[in-house]
């Protein structure tokens, strides 16, 4: 018995909108980083990106468990003395909503090459309208 390698040829990817409204980003992320992974099909394997395109609409629209909006922190550094920043998801939410989801997602796929590829492939938009119809279209 011979064991079955994935070929690039052999990999169809797929197109999946998610509308993000009232769901919490835990879990949406989770959802969005097994599909960019490809873990749902049965030719997944860790050293190829087997992995569908992903489309989330109304990320400005999630929403979190407990009291996670006043209370998580994003920081940055500067690089110079005196540089570090923090802002809490409730701000995030309001200015950059699409980086909170990226965020979320790229800490779940793997932290490599293979994991950058990936995250190409995912598309957030804060609104409920994205450049992608024509190929989402194309999928049914």
């Amino acid at each position: 018995m011979n064991t079955y390698s994935v070929k690039a040829s052999d990999i169809k990817r797929e197109w999946h909108v998610i509308d993000a409204t009232d769901q919490v980003l835990g879990h949406l992320a989770t959802e969005v980083a097994r599909l960019l992974m490809g873990k749902n099909k049965a030719m997944f394997t860790r050293n190829m990106d087997t992995g569908d395109f992903v489309v989330i609409i109304n990320a400005g629209k999630i929403r979190t468990s407990g009291n996670k909006t006043l209370q998580k922190l994003y920081y940055r550094h500067s690089g110079y003395p005196g540089g570090f920043k923090s802002v809490t998801l409730d701000v995030m939410l309001k200015t950059k909503p699409e980086w909170v989801i990226e965020h979320a997602v790229r800490g779940m796929i793997p932290h490599n090459r293979l994991g950058n590829s990936m995250i190409k492939k995912l598309k957030v938009y804060a609104g409920d309208s994205h450049p992608h119809t024509a190929q989402v279209a194309a999928k049914k």
